[in-house]
């Protein structure tokens, strides 16, 4: 049974280690922080987990080692440099980071060419995404080592070809969530509706094509282009900002909609879980069915 060294007990972390100890790894959850073991009891019970205190022995003999600590580049500099010399050379080093340049935590590392970004979208055992992001020093076999792990786990590991701040998921949803943010501040909908309104139009295509392939089959046989020569022309107004010194009134109304607390989280997680879970059952089942249909 391969091993795989998950750093961080938080949201990210414990699901990581769900997602790996449930395709048959024995996973080993660092963090220390003193309730690791409750965590390890309450939220991994009957899974091969186990709870360490001590980076450098939670990483000795691991296969793989998943970082989900917190966004700060000293310290992932400090968590690195232990694992470079706590892991055998063949053994990758991948970082749950959000946005955190690869490079900035692994530069002057002697492992830097194991050392590669593996951004998950939350939570990482049920979201298939995985995006896979070197630096100018993560070598080709570290990059095809990843993209394996992860394809044997279930995802969908996408190799980026070089790196960029907030990579490429974070950079579409940052565009979305400001312009969201900007239309609540101007007064022109309240957040509960923009989120039935992108749940009904843009969240539904965008389950089953992509931007580009939307904009493909939105120009007709003419395609994208006949989109851009003919609608194009038309999408010229301003995008606005939001002010991020008055996101006071958006949290407001959010919580208004949304509430907060433990247990409100707890609530909304598992709801959003189920229909997600929803959605991925039915859009494999309308693929077998495609394939069925086609042989």
């Amino acid at each position: 049974m391969p091993t795989a060294t998950i750093i961080g007990a938080g949201v990210i972390g414990v699901s990581f280690a769900r997602l790996f100890a449930n395709a048959g790894w024995q996973v080993r959850l660092n963090d220390p922080r003193p309730d690791l073991q409750q965590i390890v009891e309450r939220d991994l019970a009957g899974l091969p987990v186990t709870g360490f205190s001590n980076l450098a022995e939670a990483a000795t003999g691991a296969d793989f080692v998943q970082e989900a600590g917190p966004e700060r580049v000293p310290l992932k500099k400090q968590i690195f440099a232990t694992l470079a010399a706590s892991t055998r050379d063949d053994v990758v080093l991948a970082s749950s980071t959000s946005s955190l340049l690869p490079s900035s935590f692994s530069e002057g590392n002697p492992a830097a060419d194991r050392i590669v970004v593996a951004h998950p979208f939350n939570p990482p055992e049920l979201i298939p995404l995985v995006e896979i992001v070197p630096s100018p020093a993560t070598s080709q076999e570290t990059v095809d080592r990843t993209y394996n792990v992860f394809l044997e786990l279930g995802k969908l590991p996408i190799k980026l070809k070089k790196e960029i701040p907030g990579f490429v998921g974070n950079r579409l949803q940052r565009a979305l969530n400001e312009q969201a943010s900007y239309l609540v501040q101007q007064g022109v909908i309240g957040p509960g509706e923009l989120d039935e309104m992108v749940k009904a139009s843009l969240g539904l295509r965008w389950a089953t094509i992509g931007p580009f392939e939307s904009r493909t089959l939105g120009g007709g046989p003419g395609g994208m282009r006949h989109i851009i020569e003919h609608i194009g022309p038309a999408m010229t107004f301003d995008l606005g900002t939001p002010d991020k010194d008055a996101m006071g009134p958006v949290c407001d109304a959010v919580e208004a909609v949304y509430g907060t607390g433990q247990a409100n989280w707890e609530r909304l997680s598992e709801r959003r879980d189920r229909r997600t879970r929803a959605v991925l059952d039915a859009l494999e089942a309308a693929d077998e069915k495609t394939i069925a249909e086609e042989c």
